[in-house]
């Protein structure tokens, strides 16, 4: 399914090189790991060969897809805000988004901070889900468009320049 040296993405984790594979022994059966390490902090995950697919290890989205989820991000009509919801539940629904390994879902939830942030000062929690929800998505985008990963914050901060303005006062 994945081969050596190939761009992977983790959930909630991020995009990741699959160093090797090798087999271990857990509970007396020989067991394939992928030994993928996340670009972004070095980490190294092992991921059981036969439930990769299972837990979400997926390819680097293709160009055509990434280029789709950029404009996406213009798109503000279904943009909900936080009207009538309490942050522990936005918060939580933000999370299983960026745990689910879909590149749109972690789209959303960027567009959905980015436009809370715009309308209010994001809480501590808010800020770290916009942080990782931009990592994810900027350096995924970036490696399948072959760009870099700087290029491509600026672009969603171009598309967003009109909420990412300092406030000033009146």
């Amino acid at each position: 399914m994945f081969s050596l040296d190939e761009l992977v993405v983790y959930p909630a984790q991020g995009v990741g090189k699959v160093e090797r594979i090798e087999s271990q022994t857990v509970g007396g059966q020989s067991v394939d790991f992928y030994i993928v390490r996340i670009l972004t902090n070095n980490v190294t995950l092992m991921v059981p060969v036969k439930n990769a697919v299972n837990v979400g290890l997926r390819h680097v989205c293709p160009p055509d897809e990434a280029r789709a989820i950029m404009e996406s991000l213009k798109d503000r009509s279904t943009f909900t805000g936080y009207t009538g919801q309490n942050w522990n539940r936005r918060y939580r629904e933000y999370s299983e988004k960026l745990k689910s390994g879909n590149l749109a879902d972690v789209a959303y939830v960027l567009k959905e901070l980015l436009l809370i942030g715009g309308g209010k000062e994001l809480s501590f929690g808010e800020r770290r889900l916009l942080e990782q929800a931009t990592g994810l998505l900027t350096l995924e985008v970036a490696y399948s468009l072959d760009i870099a990963q700087d290029s491509v914050k600026d672009d969603i901060n171009a598309l967003f320049e009109d909420v990412l303005k300092p406030k000033t006062p009146e």
